[in-house]
């Protein structure tokens, strides 16, 4: 699956303002940003990601999934104590 196509999927699913996908192989990193996951527990912020993807999981298009969810504001928080290099 392309990371084009993973980032659109999610965007368009999750409502996110922010996507980034990086893959090696069938591995993927997600780091996602959006007002849905507002009030979630990592656990189920990351099971929000998780679920548009499983079809390409279950395919094995996609081997394993590492994501990271922020709200906006703890984005914005996050850039600041970890500028990009």
């Amino acid at each position: 699956m392309e990371i084009q196509q993973i980032e659109q999927l999610l965007k368009e699913q999750l409502q996110l303002s922010e996507i980034y996908v990086k893959a090696e192989g069938s591995h993927y990193a997600v780091t996602a940003v959006g007002d849905c996951f507002e009030g979630l527990s990592r656990v189920k912020q990351q099971q929000l990601v998780y679920s548009p993807l499983t079809n390409a999981i279950a395919d094995g298009t996609i081997h394993a999934v590492s994501i990271k969810a922020f709200t906006p504001q703890q984005w914005r928080r996050e850039k600041l104590l970890n500028p990009p290099l």
